[in-house]
């Protein structure tokens, strides 16, 4: 097995000044949480670029209060003078990119979902940036680049995914910096989503509305209907793959609802290490952003007398099916998982709106895999090219069937 340098020894030093941060999709989700870790924090990180999709009240209120030198907007829109004279403003396509470059930046926080995130990522990596990831779709859709990438600039990525955070702790002082020689498997922790108390005949007819309402987490709509089909779990399964170097036959997923223990790595002695803490995003942003320090925070601390118990459960292959469509388009690789990860994309749109019943979502993706030509040690333009058609191609089979 090859080195998980990229990820385990990302050569970073405890500094004397703050860790200067971009935070991509910072009015989103795993943002704004990382702007709390930040006020947690003044004199360890300081912000110097925030990145939108679009010049909302919410972005100019955290560029109000943290005064960064940049500010990026992939759309325009407004018509709004900009009242920062001393924050430079960015808009387009490439604005991400820039941010993620910039010279003044040393840690690139990439939050923006989908393949927006690709990118950037590797913008960051290619100039030598740590990249903190919780962008699901660069390394599923493109991990082979990604870490290439890592390795050839001697930059690093550091997962913000609670799971992989969870992996990544167990695997910290480990012999060999990591332990990947001596891990005989991981476990992933689902917590089975909005519909696992739902009879599989029941999936059929449940909403949009009903997906949304996840049990554990608070995350945006894209996610949480991962969640409740658990591609999600998939999705992870191929970010874990590249991350630490593991074959899929060595990494599981197992159904926890307590959402208590993120991750668990078997190693070859039969010893077992697992991460648990209550089901909070800040913990595992803060990991990233602070590495290799450990601080105080204000995630509640876990009270296992006051839990009772942990329960544990296998997935049913019947009821969700996408996950395993996820072993199935690693294991063929190439262009595979980028048709996976845009497939379902469409999709979950499709549900959203209306189009596409709850049950056919991993149906529609399974079908698009089917028809998928592959290339198979692609460019970023070939992936970039399978995503597009994967996206077209879902959507005209969804709406021939109808």
């Amino acid at each position: 097995m090859e080195s998980v340098t990229p990820i385990q020894n990302p050569k970073s030093k405890i500094q004397n000044r703050p860790t200067r941060l971009a935070i991509l999709g910072s009015t989103g989700s795993i943002g704004t949480q990382a702007l709390e870790v930040v006020r947690w924090h003044p004199s360890r990180l300081e912000v110097v670029a925030l990145a939108a999709r679009s010049d909302s009240a919410a972005l100019r209120a955290q560029v109000a209060e943290f005064a960064p030198a940049l500010a990026a907007v992939v759309e325009a829109g407004g018509a709004e003078a900009w009242p920062w004279p001393r924050t430079e403003r960015l808009v387009g396509e490439a604005a991400l990119e820039q941010v993620a470059a910039h010279p003044d930046v040393d840690l690139v926080l990439v939050a923006p979902a989908g393949k927006a995130g690709l990118r950037p990522t590797l913008a960051a990596l290619r100039a030598g940036k740590r990249v903190a990831l919780a962008n699901k779709e660069a390394l599923v859709m493109a991990g082979h680049l990604v870490m290439a990438a890592a390795r050839e600039h001697g930059s690093a990525v550091l997962p913000v995914d609670s799971e992989h955070s969870a992996l990544w702790q167990c695997l910290r002082g480990e012999e060999g910096d990591g332990g990947a020689d001596a891990v005989r498997r991981v476990t992933l922790t689902a917590s089975g989503g909005a519909f696992r108390d739902v009879p599989r005949e029941h999936l059929a007819h449940v909403t949009p509305e009903q997906a949304l309402q996840h049990p554990t987490w608070q995350m945006g709509p894209k996610i949480t209907v991962d969640s409740a089909t658990l591609m999600n779990k998939g999705l992870e399964v191929l970010e874990a793959s590249w991350l630490f170097d593991l074959d899929f036959a060595r990494i599981e997923i197992v159904l926890h609802r307590e959402s208590i223990i993120h991750a668990l790595v078997e190693f070859i002695d039969g010893s077992v290490k697992a991460q648990l803490a209550v089901p909070d995003m800040r913990l595992p942003i803060q990991c990233a952003l602070t590495y290799p320090e450990r601080l105080e925070t204000q995630v509640q601390s876990l009270d296992l007398a006051r839990l009772g118990r942990l329960t544990f459960e296998a997935v049913d292959r019947q009821k969700y099916p996408a996950p395993f469509l996820a072993y199935e388009a690693g294991q063929r690789g190439g262009t595979y998982p980028a048709v996976l990860n845009a497939a379902n994309e469409q999709a979950v749109q499709l549900f959203l709106s209306g189009c596409l019943r709850f049950d056919h979502i991993p149906r529609l993706i399974e079908q698009t895999l089917h028809a998928h030509v592959p290339a198979l040690q692609p460019s970023l333009e070939q992936v970039l090219a399978a995503d597009a058609w994967a996206r077209e191609h879902t959507r005209r089979l969804a709406f021939s069937s109808r």
